[in-house]
């Protein structure tokens, strides 16, 4: 019950935080397309939001995220994220290469 109450209240604060107080960069400006923005921006608000509620839980999933095994993970999924960042960016170029030429006559 009290596990409960804790959840329903860090989702509450979660929600209740909106966009622009977070002051960040876009993440469709040129140099923020990498695809780790939108989950470390979440991740942001439920670390702010449990912190607020339970330092103690907040303590834990610090030191559960900080373990080899999850660092190693997220290693792993940051470079192959980087990979596909950079093949996108190469697709856009092609795309709008394709538009300038075949479309617009240029």
């Amino acid at each position: 019950m009290l596990q409960s109450r804790a959840l329903v209240i860090a989702l509450i604060l979660l929600l209740s935080t909106t966009l622009p107080e977070v002051q960040s960069k876009s993440i469709f400006e040129k140099d923020r397309r990498d695809l780790l923005a939108i989950p470390e921006a979440i991740v942001s608000y439920f670390y702010e939001a449990v912190n607020k509620v339970s330092p103690k839980v907040n303590q834990f999933l610090l030191d559960t995220v900080q373990s080899p095994s999850v660092v190693a993970a997220r290693q792993r999924f940051a470079k192959e994220a980087a990979k596909v960042s950079v093949m996108f960016e190469q697709l856009i170029e092609k795309i709008k290469n394709l538009w300038y030429t075949r479309v617009l006559g240029y």
